[in-house]
């Protein structure tokens, strides 16, 4: 009966991306605040009907960043995007370049700001908008970034790469370290969703001024311990 729940939840909730993106396309179009809050009222949607639908609740923690920073976060599913942005007031994403061509996702997310990467050509992206930043064409805000560049399952071990270290190094922004044990519930991959709390957790800011090497050690330690933390509260022992 959960395997079922969970596939309504997921057709459901692929759906209502769709009819919201619809719905609000015209104001969109014109506005970029008609975007960002298509994009909010998605995220709200997906956590209550979670929430009915698997029993899988959410909570955000920690001082939810305001200002314009850059968010260093764990991803290990769907859901924490989720979670993230429709907690921050104004976020946009360092994405794959392949989402811009699909539907619904990738328009909204051109709108609201996100910076497109290519595969290989990290490097290339954070040039573009670091110099967008500098010539003030980016929008202000605050820039999500997932420091092992994709989804990682819970207890699987990845390394940190050097993107983020650089747009810590070359914004000068402070950043904001964010934690998850979401994937102990909704996995990167499969149908199945598990009932219990989801958690996407704002740890204290790195303010500027720390080497690279120094930064991304320290960025490491403290998303790896409070996600291992968040995740064995959830049940599962990433150290097992």
């Amino acid at each position: 009966m959960r395997w079922v729940m969970s596939l309504l939840f997921v057709v459901q909730m692929y759906a209502m991306m769709a009819v919201i993106g619809i719905v609000f396309l015209p104001w969109a179009l014109v506005s970029k605040r008609g975007a960002r809050v298509a994009c909010k009222t998605y995220c709200c949607w997906v956590r209550l009907t979670a929430r009915l639908m698997v029993g899988l609740r959410t909570e955000v923690r920690g001082p939810v960043p305001q200002d314009e920073v850059l968010i260093a976060a764990k991803h290990q599913s769907f859901l924490d995007i989720i979670l993230i942005f429709g907690a921050i007031p104004a976020g946009k994403f360092i994405m794959k370049r392949e989402l811009m061509w699909a539907p619904v996702i990738g328009q909204y997310a051109l709108r609201i700001g996100c910076v497109p990467v290519a595969r290989g050509k990290r490097g290339q992206a954070i040039a573009k908008m670091l110099s967008d930043v500098n010539h003030g064409a980016a929008d202000p805000g605050q820039l999500i970034i997932y420091p092992q560049g994709t989804r990682i399952a819970p207890g699987v071990v990845a390394p940190y790469k050097i993107g983020t270290a650089l747009l810590y190094e070359q914004t000068g922004q402070p950043c904001v370290p964010a934690a998850t044990n979401v994937g102990v519930f909704w996995p990167r991959k499969g149908i199945y969703r598990k009932p219990g709390l989801a958690v996407v957790e704002f740890l204290p800011r790195i303010e500027p001024g720390l080497g690279r090497d120094k930064f991304l050690e320290r960025l490491r330690d403290e998303v790896e311990t409070a996600s291992d933390a968040l995740m064995k509260e959830a049940g599962f022992d990433a150290k097992a």
